[in-house]
């Protein structure tokens, strides 16, 4: 805050917006951005890596790793975003608590289930009542992430699955005829070729990423959209030194202008890497490139 704002009322209106625009709770929204592509770039590869998983597990020659991976990406897939988001982040915090329990707790007598009230001795919380302010955030950050590498990696699960399958069989067969086992078939020629195919599906699937991060607030994470409504609300000079009107509209036209910018970013990105990966390959994208080429 700058030294003119000790009294605002005394202040014109472009000093009172400058004070307005840099109070603590502005600084902790403008940090919130950071919060929103932190989770963008924590999230995308870990759910890659998920979906990559449940792609080679669910086209695995055993009936019981296949069915598991072909399980995870029907599953998840099949239920509600946000209904899977509000259950998941409170059973995975339930487990962690649970197995602390048995660990720091053993002679605990009383049952953990209470009703409606799931109850763990002190030592055994996460995190502890001790903790300090950033740990809570960290840990509901941290249950957030996981949470949407889980739902996302299905769908990429699902991406990457059809990818393999849509890489030529006689790409395979040349490999195999040449004498190569089955894991340099798979890493030398399938894994570097399915990439073209998966791109578009994984575009779509980064796009709709970015438009699940204001599913933070449901999970409790201070992200931009709970402090454009926070601040954005009517404020009365009983409560705060910079009273207004209700803002949201404004507040909520700069979060709009923010993922359009970041989706446009996107698309530039993923044209680029299409083209790249598109190069010399044996598809439509390909052969698009060698006409214009020549």
């Amino acid at each position: 805050m700058f030294a003119f704002c000790t009294d605002p009322e005394t202040l014109n209106r472009a000093a009172w917006m400058a004070c307005y625009l840099t109070t603590g709770k502005h600084v902790a929204f403008y940090g919130a951005f950071g919060t929103v592509l932190l989770l963008l770039a924590v999230t995308a590869p870990t759910a890659l890596a998920f979906g990559f998983l449940g792609a080679v597990a669910a086209r695995s020659r055993l009936w019981l790793v296949s069915g598991i991976g072909r399980v995870y990406i029907a599953l998840v897939r099949g239920v509600p975003d946000i209904a899977f988001f509000l259950f998941f982040v409170i059973a995975l915090d339930q487990a962690f608590e649970w197995l602390r329990h048995q660990v720091k707790c053993p002679d605990w007598d009383q049952p953990i289930r209470q009703g409606s009230d799931f109850v763990v001795c002190a030592a055994a919380k996460l995190p502890l009542s001790t903790a300090p302010q950033w740990m809570h955030e960290v840990y509901g950050f941290l249950l957030a992430v996981v949470t949407f590498a889980i739902v996302f990696g299905a769908f990429a699960a699902n991406v990457l699955f059809g990818a393999m399958r849509a890489v030529p069989r006689a790409q395979i067969e040349t490999a195999e005829a040449y004498g190569m086992t089955a894991r340099q078939t798979f890493w030398r020629i399938l894994v570097p070729q399915m990439w073209v195919y998966a791109l578009p599906g994984l575009s779509n699937l980064w796009m709709v990423l970015i438009k699940a991060t204001p599913l933070l607030f449901l999970l409790g994470v201070e992200d931009i959209v709970y402090w454009a409504r926070d601040l954005g609300g009517t404020k009365t000079p009983q409560f705060t030194a910079y009273p207004h009107g209700d803002w949201r509209m404004w507040y909520f036209l700069a979060l709009l202008v923010f993922y359009l910018g970041f989706t446009r970013v996107s698309e530039i990105v993923l044209s680029r890497l299409m083209v790249r990966l598109t190069h010399g390959q044996a598809t439509l994208a390909g052969e698009a490139q060698r006409k214009a080429a020549a």
